[in-house]
């Protein structure tokens, strides 16, 4: 049985998946510039709120990526006793700092209630931006807050296939990567290190 995956916990965990392996062995960084960002966030735009018009520039990129690393720090203690994604693990901010960090850059943008009672139709509550503005990296914390503090939490995992730097959201019992091709790249793993062993 497969499980859906909320908008907030697609946009964080897409926000902690632009850290990758690059094909050769190493990690690349999709959020390395400007156009980096410019590029992530127009590939995003249906899934950030529609307040969010984010001025895209140096100082936003540099939010957005301490952002990022606090993300990636809080993925690795919701996984943990397992291992976290190998392409951090060695420098991750401390639980502490990384709560702090992501909690200051949701309070970047603060929200106002605003009650709509259409027709026909039963009261909903929105909260909107207080100032009319809403930046992107208070938007990407908020559906980081909301995804860690969710049920959805306890289905994320490292994905631990040779090579791979990915988080995921495990969808069905059985499933131990991110992706079959993960899957495919540790089993050849696996038969090739039991074949050295019964050879040696």
């Amino acid at each position: 049985m497969e499980c859906s995956i909320s908008g907030d916990a697609r946009l964080a965990l897409d926000l902690a998946l632009t850290v990758r392996h690059d094909g050769s062995g190493g990690v690349a960084d999709d959020l390395t510039d400007v156009m980096g960002l410019a590029t992530w966030v127009r590939a995003h735009a249906d899934d950030l709120p529609a307040t969010v018009r984010p001025t895209v520039d140096e100082t936003t990129l540099t939010s957005v990526r301490d952002l990022r690393g606090a993300v990636r720090a809080l993925f690795a203690h919701a996984v943990a006793p397992a291992e976290p994604s190998p392409a951090d693990a060695s420098r991750l901010l401390p639980v502490p700092e990384a709560l702090a960090r992501l909690n200051e850059t949701a309070a970047l943008s603060p929200t106002v209630p605003v009650l709509t009672w259409g027709p026909g139709a039963d009261p909903v509550l929105h909260h909107r931006p207080a100032t009319g503005e809403d930046p992107l990296a208070a938007a990407l914390a908020r559906a980081a807050l909301a995804f860690l503090a969710s049920p959805e939490r306890q289905r994320l995992r490292a994905c631990h296939a040779p090579r791979c730097v990915r988080y995921f959201l495990k969808e069905h019992p059985r499933q131990e990567w991110c992706k079959p091709s993960c899957g495919n790249r540790a089993r050849v793993a696996r038969h090739h290190d039991r074949h050295r062993k019964t050879s040696a």
